[in-house]
C-alpha cells in the first residue's frame, strides 16, 4: 500500500509547508495551518484537456503586437453588464461572492435565465433540482436552453460539459467542488485551488465564460486562499443588509474594464429587479418639509446618487449622551460634530445624536459632510431644510468646506432630479452656472452654509 502523502496549508493564503507551524511566514496569521492529504498524480488524470495540440509561445516586440478589441458577451441584465465593463468577455473566469442569503444564487439563475438565446450550465453542490426550479417558478420565466445540473465531482462535471456544450458555465459553489486529483474534502484550500485552477483552464481553452460563486468569511473577505482572487480575471462582490430590499454589485478587480462601476438591484419576490435611478428609490418624496432631514449627492462607483440624510438630536436623558450612526462611519461623525461645537458654537455635548442614512446603503463619501451637518443642525433647532436644495461638499477640521470630486456630475443628476439649488464649495473651480439650470450656490465656510440654508 502506497504511502499516504500529507502536507500542510494556511487557511488565509494558501502557502505550503512540510510540517506544522505557529505562523503563517506569507500572512503573518496565526494557527492558520491545516494537514491535507495530497496526491501528486500524473498531469494526464486532469479532468479537462483541450484537443487542440500544445505549442511553445513566441516572443514578439512590443511594436508588432496588434491591439484587438475584446469581443464581448451582451447580457440583457443591465446592472450586471454595466458592472462586468460592458458584457462578459470568452474565456473569462468571473468570481461571484456574497454573504448567505444576499441573493448570490437568485441573481445567476436569473440571469441565467434572461439569456434566452444562450446555452447556459448551472452547476449546483448545494441545491436540488427540485429547489432550483422551485426558484425558477418564483421568478417567472421559463428558458429551454437552461440547463441544471446538480453534482461536486469535478470529473463528472466535465462529462456533463463536453455534452451540453454551453455558452456560459455557472458554478454554485466553488466550495462544494471536489476533484479527485486532491484528496482532501472539499472547500479546502487544495481543493479550491485546483478545482479553480481545472475550472481557469477549460475556460481559457474552450473560450466559454465562467461564473464561480463564493463563499465569504466572518470578517467579509472570500473564502479560499488568496490566490484564488489572483487566478480568476473578474471578482464581483454582492453587499447589502437583508433586512432592506437593496443590493449592489460592486466590482473588485476587473481585467477588461474599470471597477469603479456598480450595480443596484431591488429585492422582490419574484427576484431583483435592477435599479436605473437609485436617486428615485433613495430619496422619500414628502410633501410637507421636516426637520432634521437634508439631501446630499454621493458617488457609488462612477454613478451620482441622492440620499437622504435623517438626523435626530434631543437632550441626553440618562446623563451621558449616546452616539449612533447607520450607514455613515460613527468616527466621522463624532468629528462632524467637534467641529459644530468648537468653531459655530452649536452646545451638542450633552444631547444625544442619531444619524440614519435612508434605503439602508452604507456611505463612505465624505461629500456627503455637509448634508450630514446641516441635518443635525435641522433637527437641533426644529427648522426645516428646503427639500428643494441639495448639498454636496467635505467638511474640514478647521470649518472650511472643501471640494469633492466630480462634482458636474452631482450638479447634473441634482438638475436631473428637479433640485432648485446645490450648494457647493467655492474651491470647485471650472464649475459655470451657464452650463446648467440649477442654481449653484458656492460657500468657503460652515457659517456661510449655515446663513445661505436657515437664513
Amino acid at each position: 500500500m502506497a504511502k499516504i502523502k500529507t502536507s500542510f496549508f494556511c487557511q488565509n493564503c494558501g502557502a505550503q509547508s512540510d510540517k506544522w507551524v505557529g505562523k503563517c511566514g506569507s500572512c503573518n496569521e496565526w494557527n492558520t495551518y491545516v494537514e491535507e492529504v495530497i496526491d501528486k498524480s500524473p498531469k494526464s488524470a486532469t479532468p479537462f484537456s483541450s484537443s487542440t495540440t500544445q505549442r511553445a509561445a513566441k516572443a514578439h516586440k512590443l511594436d508588432e503586437i496588434e491591439q484587438k478589441i475584446e469581443k464581448r458577451i451582451e447580457l440583457k441584465d443591465a446592472e450586471l453588464n454595466r458592472v462586468l465593463g460592458g458584457g462578459m468577455v470568452p474565456g473569462s473566469l468571473i468570481l461571484f461572492g456574497g454573504e448567505p442569503g444576499i441573493g448570490k444564487s437568485t441573481l445567476l439563475l436569473q440571469m441565467a435565465i434572461k439569456e434566452s438565446d444562450k446555452k447556459i450550465l448551472y452547476i449546483s453542490g448545494e441545491e436540488s433540482e427540485t429547489q432550483i426550479k422551485m426558484r425558477a417558478d418564483r421568478i417567472g420565466k421559463d428558458n429551454e436552453n437552461c440547463f441544471v445540473l446538480t453534482e461536486t465531482s469535478m470529473q463528472n462535471v466535465f462529462i456533463q460539459i463536453e455534452a451540453v456544450q454551453p455558452d456560459i458555465l455557472i458554478i454554485d459553489s466553488v466550495q462544494t467542488m471536489q476533484s479527485a486529483i486532491i484528496e482532501s474534502s472539499p472547500g479546502s484550500i487544495s481543493q479550491i485551488r485546483e478545482c479553480t485552477a481545472e475550472l481557469l483552464r477549460f475556460a481559457k481553452e474552450s473560450g466559454t465564460p465562467v461564473f464561480l460563486i463564493g463563499h465569504i468569511t466572518k470578517e467579509g473577505s472570500l473564502a479560499g486562499p488568496k490566490v484564488l482572487e489572483h487566478m480568476v480575471d473578474t471578482v464581483l462582490v454582492f453587499e447589502g443588509d437583508r433586512n432592506h430590499v437593496y443590493r449592489i454589485v460592486r466590482s473588485v478587480k476587473n481585467r477588461f474594464g474599470s471597477t469603479n462601476e456598480i450595480g443596484i438591484y431591488e429585492m422582490h419576490g419574484a427576484g431583483l429587479r435592477g435599479v436605473e435611478n437609485p436617486s428615485e428609490i433613495l430619496i422619500t418624496n414628502n410633501e410637507e418639509e421636516l426637520s432634521g432631514i437634508a439631501i446630499a449627492s454621493t458617488l457609488e462607483g462612477v454613478r451620482p446618487i441622492l440620499v437622504e440624510v435623517q438626523a435626530l438630536v434631543s437632550t441626553a436623558a440618562y446623563g451621558t449622551p449616546q452616539r449612533s450612526s447607520t450607514g455613515f462611519d460613527l468616527r466621522r461623525l463624532n468629528m462632524l460634530l467637534a467641529v459644530l461645537e468648537k468653531r459655530c458654537g452649536f452646545k451638542l455635548g450633552t444631547k444625544d445624536v442619531f444619524l440614519n442614512i435612508a434605503g439602508g446603503i452604507k456611505v463612505q463619501d465624505p461629500a456627503i459632510d455637509l448634508g450630514v451637518v446641516c441635518a443635525i443642525m435641522s433637527s437641533n433647532a426644529n427648522i426645516p431644510i428646503s427639500n428643494k436644495i441639495c448639498l454636496s461638499a467635505e467638511l474640514s477640521l478647521s470649518g472650511e468646506i472643501r471640494p469633492v470630486n466630480r462634482i458636474e456630475q452631482r450638479i447634473s443628476e441634482a438638475q436631473k432630479m428637479g433640485f432648485d439649488q446645490i450648494i457647493i464649495s467655492k474651491h470647485n473651480k471650472g464649475v459655470k452656472q451657464a452650463n446648467f439650470d440649477i442654481e449653484i450656490i458656492q460657500i468657503g465656510k460652515i457659517e456661510e452654509a449655515i446663513k445661505a440654508i436657515f437664513g
